[in-house]
C-alpha cells in the first residue's frame, strides 16, 4: 500500500511539474536531473544538455523519493525551470582536484554561472547530503545502472568531467574507457596512457601519462588509475569526477567515451 501511494503521489506532482531537483533511490544513491516521462512504472530522467544531455530510466519501486524544484509549481507555471548539467566551471592556479561537486544551473532566462572558488592550501570538507539506509536485501536480478560520459582531454572546465553521479561510500562501481585523444606534438593515446610520454606535473607520477583517472569528490586527492578498464569498491561519499593524468592540458584536443556500471547490490 505505501508503494502505490508513493507512486500515486509522484503521478500527481508529475503531472503539474516535470522538473525535479533530486530523485533519491532505495539504495541511497542520488540523480540531480528532471523527470521528463513516466511510462509503464518506469521514470525517465534527463541529466545534462547537448551533446553531454543523458537519459537514465529507474522503475518506480527504485524511487524512494522526489524532490521538485523549490519554486513555485502550478499547472501553467511560468518560473524559470532549473537544469542541472553534467559540466562544471572550477578554476585554481594550478589543476589539482575538482572544486566544487555543485553542478552548474541553467535557468530559462539566465546563462550558466559558476562563481570561481578561493583556491585552498588543503582540502577542506563538504557538507553531504544524508545517505538513505541500504535494504536489507536486493534482487539478484537487478542490472547495474548505466552512465555514458564524454571525457574532453583539454583544459575545459580545470580537466575534470562531472559525471552525474554522486557516489555512496561501498557502491561498487566499474569504469570501461574507449577512444583516442591528441596530449598535443602529434602524440596520441588511448585510456591506458603512455609510460614513455614523460611529464613531471602529472597528478599520478607512477601511471601513465593522459590516461584516464578519476576522483571521488571535490576535496579530495586519492586519485583512481581508471585507464582502459578498472572496477572498485567507493571508499567515500561524493560526486564523480573524470579526467586525464597530465599536467598541461591546453593543447589537447579530443575525448574518450566512457561507461560508468554502478552495482545494484551495494
Amino acid at each position: 500500500m505505501k508503494s502505490l501511494l508513493l507512486v500515486a503521489t509522484l503521478i500527481f506532482s508529475f503531472s503539474i511539474s516535470v522538473v525535479a531537483d533530486t530523485i533519491r533511490l532505495k539504495d541511497g544513491s542520488i540523480i540531480k536531473g528532471r523527470i521528463t516521462g513516466f511510462s509503464g512504472g518506469k521514470f525517465t530522467v534527463t541529466v545534462g544538455e547537448g551533446e553531454r544531455q543523458r537519459v537514465l530510466n529507474f522503475d518506480a519501486a527504485e524511487v524512494e523519493s522526489i524532490e521538485f524544484d523549490g519554486a513555485a509549481v502550478t499547472s501553467a507555471r511560468t518560473s524559470p525551470i532549473r537544469v542541472v548539467t553534467t559540466d562544471q566551471t572550477i578554476s585554481g592556479s594550478s589543476r589539482t582536484t575538482p572544486e566544487t561537486a555543485q553542478p552548474r544551473v541553467v535557468t530559462s532566462d539566465s546563462t550558466a554561472t559558476s562563481t570561481p572558488p578561493v583556491p585552498r592550501p588543503t582540502p577542506q570538507p563538504t557538507p553531504r547530503p544524508v545517505a538513505t539506509p541500504v535494504p536489507t536485501t536486493r534482487a539478484s536480478t537487478a542490472q547495474p545502472i548505466e552512465i555514458n560520459v564524454r571525457v574532453l582531454a583539454d583544459d575545459t572546465n580545470n580537466g575534470w568531467t562531472n559525471s552525474g553521479w554522486v557516489v555512496r561510500k561501498g557502491q561498487r562501481i566499474r569504469i570501461l574507457a574507449s577512444g583516442e585523444v591528441s596530449l598535443g606534438g602529434g602524440v596520441m593515446t588511448g585510456p591506458s596512457g603512455l609510460y614513455e610520454a614523460e611529464d613531471s606535473e602529472k597528478l599520478m607520477p607512477a601511471v601513465p601519462t593522459g590516461a584516464l583517472i578519476a576522483v571521488i569528490g571535490d576535496d579530495n586527492n586519492d586519485f583512481i588509475y581508471i585507464g582502459r578498464e578498472r572496477e572498485f569498491v567507493a571508499q567515500r561519499d561524493g560526486a564523480l569526477f573524470l579526467g586525464l593524468n597530465e599536467g598541461d592540458l591546453s593543447d589537447n584536443t579530443g575525448a574518450f567515451e566512457v561507461r560508468i556500471e554502478i552495482s545494484p547490490e551495494n
